[in-house]
């Protein structure tokens, strides 16, 4: 729908200016016009893409306003109900997934057709974000499909711009009323014509009586007396005896004198174009006058509606997630739980333990170096065993995890695998919503992932990486790439062939920040090698190392001594 004065208005141009542009016809019509009088939010720039190529969408949006604290709804989309926008919003209240709202009903009268109410649960929501949450999830926001596809002059369908669109009604308008035009004249010559035959009977109206008296058959004597047609013979005939007095006579004067002159009106209007443009362009202003009303949906600039996630909805609290050996996971409220003291089934033990928050995501890394995600608020309680992992994802039997991160989406990690090649990269790469997961770390044959490492200081910590053979090489951490996936770079040498008959391996992968130590544990004994003390084995990325003392050449474990803190390999912050 559009609006007739609009409408009219473009026509007038196109009728006095016939080279006018789609911008010279679109400053005359805005764009289309709803009866309902809601806003339309398409972009003026998609407007005029649609009404240049006959296609596209119309974005319609309800209007709303903030009335002691609630929002008010005025008006709705075309097409849309207030039952329909009950219905959509009560069910989101109903499935928890509207916190916000404490309360909705409808007010609509006679006076005001369209009055919904929305109360918020406090003073504190933020109102353009619920209602743009609500523009996104419910018919407050509707689009509307625009395909101008009509049958032109040429009598085939067909989609058409608005300018041609137009252009080709103006030419179909003047052809109709010329067709009109003409049809009038015809029955004004019409008219005429007998009203000649009767002033040439009421001019020998004593002859013409006579004859009629005297014969059977009068018109053929009445047309070859006073040569007159057949019709006017036959009006003669028809006309009764009341109707020849002198006043009818004058009367038919008068009506021949009103028809002569519009005769003379029609037959020029007809030979000239000007004067048939002007008719037209009367005809439209009356139509316009008489029919046309204000626009009612006014087109508007506004942000892109936007639903409320999940996440946003659910509270934010620190959380523990923990996987066992045998790939079950759970978590728990806070970030003090001893997860190794959990219970767990038979056979079964920790392995790895990750520290986040509840609108956070945890990220899992199987055997192949695949990654898979899940949000942490979904995650079974640690009050339970919890659940096994192949639940949720699909991966092969033989595929086992090897570990879980969780935290910011921008936090840096490196991803290694035991082959000695790694990389850093962001969290969030590895989230995937695919339950197959997601290739993220490339290992060679024989080669498995090693836990990653969170990342506090890109710029001034030290990796060190150790292998099987009690062999260590530590270098500056900003010399690996950030990537958002792959193998990476070579981190310490190790033969293929050695890694694919599982010979030699890197076993563990540390961090050490400035000022820190770094504590080698091989069973009961531990050897400790302060900030400074570390360069020995320091060297450039991709060598062999500098095999660790004797009697600590087999690691247990690793940990990293920070100022008031100690930090094991697989410890989140």
């Amino acid at each position: 729908p559009h609006n007739l004065k609009e409408v009219v208005d473009a026509c007038i141009l196109l009728l006095e200016k016939p080279k006018s542009t789609l911008e010279d016809v679109c400053h005359l019509i805005q764009g289309p016009d709803y009866p309902q009088g809601a806003e339309i939010i398409t972009p003026r720039e998609e407007i005029l893409e649609i009404y240049s190529t006959g296609r596209g969408v119309i974005r319609m949006r309800a209007k709303y306003e903030i009335e002691k604290g609630d929002i008010v709804i005025t008006a709705l989309p075309f097409q849309v109900s207030p039952a329909k926008i009950q219905e959509q919003i009560a069910d989101q209240m109903n499935k928890k997934k509207l916190p916000m709202v404490s309360d909705l009903r409808d007010e609509s009268d006679h006076e005001e057709p369209i009055r919904l109410i929305i109360v918020p649960r406090s003073n504190r929501v933020d109102m353009e974000a619920l209602m743009a949450h609500l523009f996104a999830t419910t018919d407050l926001q509707r689009t509307y499909r625009a395909n101008m596809n009509v049958i032109g002059l040429d009598r085939r369908p067909r989609v058409k711009g608005l300018v041609t669109l137009l252009k080709e009604w103006i030419i179909y308008r003047k052809e109709t009323v010329r067709k009109r035009l003409e049809f009038l004249l015809k029955k004004v010559l019409d008219r005429l014509h007998i009203l000649d035959g009767l002033m040439i009977a009421y001019l020998n109206i004593d002859e013409v009586i006579k004859i009629i008296r005297n014969n059977d058959d009068p018109k053929p004597v009445l047309i070859k007396k006073f040569k007159l047609s057949n019709t006017q013979a036959e009006a003669i005939l028809q006309l009764r005896l009341r109707y020849l007095a002198k006043l009818e006579e004058m009367k038919i004067q008068s009506e021949k004198k009103d028809l002569d002159r519009l005769r003379k009106k029609l037959e020029k209007t007809l030979a000239s174009s000007t004067m048939l443009k002007t008719l037209i362009k009367k005809e439209l202003i009356s139509a316009a006058e008489k029919y046309g009303d204000a626009r009612r949906s006014l087109i508007v600039e506004r942000e892109e509606a936007r639903a409320i996630s999940q996440l946003e909805l659910v509270p934010v609290e620190p959380m523990t997630i923990t996987i066992s050996q045998n790939g079950w996971v759970r978590s728990a409220k806070g970030h003090e739980i001893d997860t190794e003291g959990l219970a767990y089934k038979a056979g079964d033990s920790h392995m790895s333990t990750a520290l986040g928050r509840s609108n956070q995501q945890s990220v899992f890394i199987d055997s192949r170096g695949r990654t898979y995600s899940a949000l942490n608020h979904n995650l079974p309680s640690a009050r339970g065993y919890g659940e096994p992992l192949t639940g949720r994802f699909s991966l092969p039997p033989e595929v086992v995890f090897k570990g879980v991160l969780s935290g910011k989406p921008e936090r840096l990690v490196v991803l290694a695998s035991d082959a000695g090649y790694g990389f850093v990269t962001e969290l969030q790469n590895l989230y995937t919503k695919n339950q197959k997961g997601k290739a993220m770390l490339t290992l060679p044959k024989g080669a498995e992932p090693i836990h990653p490492l969170y990342v506090k200081d890109m710029e001034t910590e030290l990796l060190t990486a150790i292998t099987n053979e009690g062999r260590m090489l530590i270098f500056p951490l900003n010399i690996l790439p950030q990537l958002p996936k792959g193998k990476g770079n070579k981190m310490i040498q190790i033969l293929p062939k050695r890694i694919k008959e599982r010979i030699e391996f890197m076993t563990h992968m540390a961090l050490v920040p400035e000022g820190g130590s770094l504590i080698i544990h091989s069973g009961k004994r531990y050897y400790k090698l302060t900030f400074e003390n570390l360069w020995p084995f320091m060297g450039e990325r991709g060598r062999r190392g500098r095999k660790l003392p004797r009697g600590f050449r087999h690691v247990s474990r690793i940990e990293i001594e920070r100022p008031g803190e100690i930090q094991t390999e697989d410890q989140d912050e």
